[in-house]
């Protein structure tokens, strides 16, 4: 009596793009961290330049100033990115995908205490305006604003993919993210909030994160599946 045959692992999804993105994005991350934490006079240079022509602008366009507080207090504030991933967690449990649920979400959660712990170790400050157009309060690197938007659209966006959206679907979702992340960059250094390089190191740091959620949730998945389909031994 022949055996069965033995399950092929599944190769569909690999977790070494995911670990070398995670690990590039990570890399650069901390060399910014360095440079910021050193106080490196070519970076803080290039940071005063930029938040200097932005104020100059935003204090003469009070309607623009409006429309970027908009968007950064309600569309791309962190809680509102945060709804969204609840209710994918939600939404995966109710399915039954109760591991991926709880891997989104402590990616999630992670994520808050990662910059809220890198913001009290480098304790940066912010800059400051004597006729600012908005206030924020904590230290400034890394942008939570940047960081949260990456992580939140990141995940999104690996949820889509996993779940079989169509090339439409994907294409518009990750459009719409490439406007978020972007566009909540661009809102905090208009409104004098934050220094070039708070976006670039809340992006990198984002980056970093979601890669290697991914990375880890697909070799751990790739495990749990061959498990599962290892046929029982012949009685």
């Amino acid at each position: 009596m022949h055996s069965p045959p033995l399950a092929r692992p599944d190769r569909t999804r690999t977790p070494w793009p995911a670990l070398w993105t995670g690990a590039g994005c990570a890399v650069l991350a901390l060399a910014l961290l360095a440079l910021v934490a050193a106080r490196w006079p070519p970076l803080m240079r290039l940071d005063r330049t930029v938040a200097d022509a932005l104020h100059r602008r935003a204090v003469t366009e009070p309607g623009l100033v409006h429309v970027n507080r908009v968007l950064t207090d309600w569309l791309w504030d962190p809680w509102t990115m945060r709804a969204l991933i609840a209710v994918a967690v939600v939404a995966l449990w109710w399915r039954g995908e109760r591991l991926l649920a709880a891997w989104v979400a402590v990616t999630t959660l992670f994520s808050s205490l990662l910059q809220q712990g890198i913001k009290a170790a480098v304790g940066r400050e912010r800059p400051r305006w004597p006729d600012p157009v908005d206030s924020a309060h904590y230290a400034a690197f890394p942008s939570g604003h940047a960081m949260t938007a990456v992580v939140s659209c990141g995940l999104l966006l690996w949820l889509l993919r996993r779940h079989g959206a169509g090339p439409r679907t994907r294409c518009a979702a990750t459009v719409v993210a490439w406007v978020s992340v972007l566009g909540v960059g661009a809102t905090r250094l208009y409104l004098g909030v934050h220094w070039p390089s708070d976006v670039l190191g809340g992006w990198l740091l984002g980056a970093a994160l979601v890669a290697f959620s991914i990375a880890g949730f697909d070799r751990y998945g790739s495990r749990e599946r061959s498990e599962r389909e290892r046929p029982e031994p012949p009685v």
